[in-house]
């Protein structure tokens, strides 16, 4: 499968201020103004889908998939500002889709520990391991929700808008999962002992 990871040049890279001229443009058709777009919000769409779903294939597939529809409907994105919702919003639909047709969650991919003391990297590695295993076992609404919320920076106010969802109810999915979360860390390490 090709990747979607471009090179990107300083001199193709928008400024923020200009991403609604770039948006029109590749509006009006201009291809180049597209992947400006693609290249500019990639791995944002890659890291989303990757946390929900935990497959670096299947994430591959689903950013694949946003960036299609993007393009499909290059027109109904209003302006710049909601470009990044809108994306978020398709990328976690797809993997909610994703994850139904399969009925399972694969293995997250590993993130690269910064080199040091080999028992701090691999107690790190472990931290992150069972992190992952602890957002695996979390319903879907609640991954999505912890996921925009604590892993991707977002406010209440923007994943309840990508979810649908209220304000409440975003808070209320994203309280119960940190719980969960926190309690099977906790059982985690105490029965490591």
């Amino acid at each position: 499968m090709e990747a979607l990871a471009l090179p990107v040049t300083a001199a193709e890279m928008d400024a923020p201020e200009d991403w609604p001229r770039t948006l029109e443009a590749a509006k009006a058709g201009d291809l180049a103004a597209f992947e400006r777009l693609m290249r500019q919000h990639e791995r944002l769409v890659l890291r989303t889908a990757l946390r929900i779903l935990g497959n670096p294939d299947d994430a591959q597939d689903v950013a694949q998939e946003v960036f299609l529809r993007l393009y499909r409907n290059l027109k109904k994105v209003e302006a710049a500002g909601n470009l990044e919702g809108w994306l978020y919003r398709v990328a976690v639909n797809l993997c909610r889709d994703q994850r139904r047709r399969k009925g399972r969650t694969e293995e997250l991919e590993d993130t690269v520990a910064a080199p040091g003391d080999p028992q701090q990297e691999l107690t790190a590695a472990e931290r992150r391991r069972v992190l992952k295993m602890s957002l695996r076992m979390l319903p879907e609404k609640e991954r999505a929700a912890l996921v925009l919320r604590d892993l991707e920076g977002l406010s209440t106010t923007q994943v309840a808008e990508i979810l649908g969802s209220s304000e409440a109810t975003v808070r209320s999915q994203i309280s119960k999962a940190r719980v969960k979360v926190k309690d099977f860390v906790e059982r985690y390490f105490r029965r490591r002992g």
